[in-house]
């Protein structure tokens, strides 16, 4: 069974406006507490099978990912995998009364595991435990800045 978190928050904008802003992966470095920055590889933009890079920091390190687009509609999802089979990062919308609700989700995949293993050997479990750690934090603090700055 793949590891996977998912929270969500309602937002007074409509799903195409927070659309607009979470396929914007430029701003990503804006709400996430471990992305500082993304853009687009060979000046593409959000759509399915485009690329970006992402650059991420903790106090312990920095290193940069790839990362494809996987889903790309407007007002319904925005979603990517790192390093094209590691990760599954998404955001779902759905609209509700007075905006929309937005899901972010978290799914390390079989790809994360092999490459983990690959990796870290003995210590994949450990690795893999620290970056559950890290979404179980940051999704819900992403979810908030995004919130925070779409209801400006």
């Amino acid at each position: 069974m793949n590891p996977t978190l998912s929270e969500s928050i309602d937002i007074a904008r409509s799903a195409n406006d927070v659309y607009d802003m979470v396929s914007d992966v430029t701003r990503m470095g804006e709400w996430s507490p471990v992305c500082v920055a993304c853009w687009w590889d060979e000046g593409d933009g959000p759509r399915e099978g485009s690329w970006f890079t992402g650059r991420n920091e903790t106090p312990e390190r920095t290193w940069e990912t790839r990362s494809l687009v996987t889903s790309a509609r407007r007002g319904e999802e925005f979603a990517f995998v790192v390093g094209g089979v590691r990760t599954k990062w998404s955001y779902s919308l759905q609209p509700i009364d007075g905006g929309s609700r937005l899901t972010e989700t978290w799914e390390f995949l079989p790809g994360g595991a092999e490459s983990f293993q690959e990796r870290f050997g003995d210590d994949a479990e450990g690795q893999l435990e620290s970056r559950r750690e890290a979404a179980r934090t940051g999704i819900p603090a992403t979810l908030a800045a995004i919130k925070a700055a779409a209801e400006k």
